[in-house]
């Protein structure tokens, strides 16, 4: 297998990773929603984070909750997207699986628009393998 091989093979396992995380996090986040489980949680800390993508700015808000689960469990989690004017010491409600209370949301329950998103972002990832795909058996010929 020679470089060029091997780049393409790491693109495509990328994007497996990419389209399984996707799907993990919707199903936990609709696991949480559906548990009808909540707790009052606190804002433990608030950050952005700021990347650069075709010279266009990103940033991410993030946010680490605290809370304590029905049954006395003390349970820590970070959350990215959030809304930016959630800070420190706010309270916030948070739904959470029982079988999974560090998995939990703060996030607003919108199974649909989760679905939606999921699938949207699964035909990207699926449309740009194809591409790469396709891409490799024509360039290989070569």
């Amino acid at each position: 297998m020679d470089f060029f091989d091997l780049c393409m093979a790491l693109i495509l396992v990328v994007m497996a990773v990419t389209a399984v995380g996707l799907v993990r996090r919707a199903r936990q986040r609709r696991a949480a929603w559906a548990s009808g489980l909540t707790a009052q949680a606190r804002v433990v800390r608030a950050w952005t984070t700021a990347r650069v993508v075709d010279n266009v700015p990103q940033r991410v808000q993030w946010h680490e909750y605290d809370f304590t689960t029905g049954d006395g469990r003390a349970v820590r989690f970070k959350e990215s997207g959030g809304p930016r004017d959630r800070a420190k010491d706010d309270m916030v409600v948070i739904h959470y699986a029982a079988h999974e209370p560090d998995k939990a949301t703060a996030g607003t329950p919108r199974p649909g628009a989760e679905l939606t998103g999921t699938v949207v972002w699964l035909l990207l990832l699926t449309t740009a393998a194809g591409y790469v795909i396709h891409e490799w058996a024509t360039l290989s010929h070569f």
